[in-house]
């Protein structure tokens, strides 16, 4: 296998449409309110793709070092597990996309506020510092918040609320109340996917000292609580959808929950951790076109 092949295998693509869905949701929103700023979208994609791929790095490495990513693991075999790359060579891997990350970062909120708002720029690179630290810290280093049942918070932070808010505000400067809804929901359902994936791997988690938080709750509890998290994420897009003034076009953004509460429904017969692997990419992808439809009807339809 080609070096490029296996950088690229390790960068975990099918991992980055479920990256910009806020990016797509939150811009969108900011189109309808008039605001318009293609190179700054185009920056603020790379930005996200750039912190995902350092995360897949920094997870690779640290799951691999620890012993995580051992042979009963169920997933998809990562770089580090099977020898593709050494340690030494992720490292470098995440220092270079960390560097990228920053840069893409600078560039973004340059674009964004220019000198003029100061103050949102500190602020936001703090965000952005914070999450490129948090991209690593998932799993690399003794402190690693995966590993202490944090994950979710996490998940729900950045994927959800930073992502649709963040990418709000550096299109408008300000926040609506409304806004918030899209953003919960898309947390929601990526954090579903967190769960899905740690439901697959909790024996193996459990067994190397993962604590993630179905480790933590509970096979059983972990199912329960993927129910919660897909039904928050429905509740709060059709509160949304049922207070918008296009209520009938923009209930076209529901139509992703359809293959969620396939899921849902066939949680019941999927009861071996091994059988919800092939769940994560609807979930995945459910929350892609959720971001991707917000995106095409707000931006040239509504």
């Amino acid at each position: 296998m080609s070096k490029v092949k296996i950088w690229i295998e390790a960068a975990r693509l099918r991992t980055l449409p479920l990256s910009v869905a806020g990016i797509l949701a939150g811009t969108g929103m900011a189109a309808s309110r008039g605001v318009h700023d293609p190179v700054l979208f185009g920056l603020l994609l790379a930005t996200t793709l750039a912190y995902q791929i350092t995360s897949n790095f920094a997870n690779d490495y640290g799951d691999g070092v620890k012993g995580t990513d051992n042979a009963k693991r169920i997933g998809p075999q990562r770089a580090l597990q099977q020898g593709a790359l050494s340690a030494a060579a992720l490292k470098r891997g995440i220092v270079v996309v960390s560097v990228l990350s920053a840069v893409l970062t600078l560039l973004t909120l340059f674009r964004a506020f220019g000198l003029g708002y100061w103050h949102y720029l500190l602020v936001f690179c703090g965000l952005g510092a914070f999450a490129i630290w948090s991209a690593i810290k998932y799993t690399v280093g003794n402190s690693a918040y995966g590993y202490r049942g944090l994950g979710d918070v996490f998940v729900f932070l950045f994927f959800g609320l930073l992502s649709v808010l963040g990418t709000y505000f550096v299109f408008t400067r300000q926040l609506d109340a409304e806004i918030w809804l899209p953003a919960i929901a898309i947390g929601a359902l990526s954090t579903a996917v967190l769960n899905l994936n740690n439901l697959r791997d909790w024996e193996s988690d459990r067994e190397s000292g993962k604590r993630t938080l179905v480790v933590l709750m509970g096979y059983a509890n972990g199912r329960r609580y993927q129910v919660l998290l897909c039904l928050l994420a429905f509740v709060s897009m059709a509160i949304y959808v049922m207070s918008g003034p296009a209520s009938g076009l923009m209930a076209l953004s529901l139509l992703p929950f359809l293959i969620v509460g396939k899921h849902v429904m066939g949680l019941k017969n999927r009861p071996n951790p091994a059988d919800l692997d092939p769940e994560l990419k609807k979930i995945a992808l459910s929350t892609f076109f959720i971001g991707f439809i917000l995106f095409i009807l707000e931006t040239y339809i509504l």
